[in-house]
């Protein structure tokens, strides 16, 4: 079964949540390869993630916040 495209909302909603992160793991000071080694990813995950290339699911996006030091709650804030 393919998935159902994206609405322009989703695709903004994904878009902010991929900027938030980015900005997020740059103002810690992470590069990609540290946040995926800390989340048992390869860098090439992170960096779809953060330029919006997948729709994560809400566990995904838990292990990524573990790995930024940082609560869903956080990241989502304001969306």
């Amino acid at each position: 079964m393919m998935p159902h495209p994206l609405t322009k909302q989703q695709e903004k909603t994904l878009k902010k949540i991929a900027d938030r992160i980015k900005a997020i793991r740059k103002e810690k000071g992470l590069t990609q390869e540290q946040v995926a080694h800390a989340i048992g990813k390869d860098p090439q995950s992170i960096y779809r993630l953060e330029t919006g290339k997948i729709n994560p699911s809400i566990i995904y996006l838990t292990e990524v916040c573990k790995g930024l030091g940082i609560e869903v709650s956080e990241l989502v804030q304001g969306l």
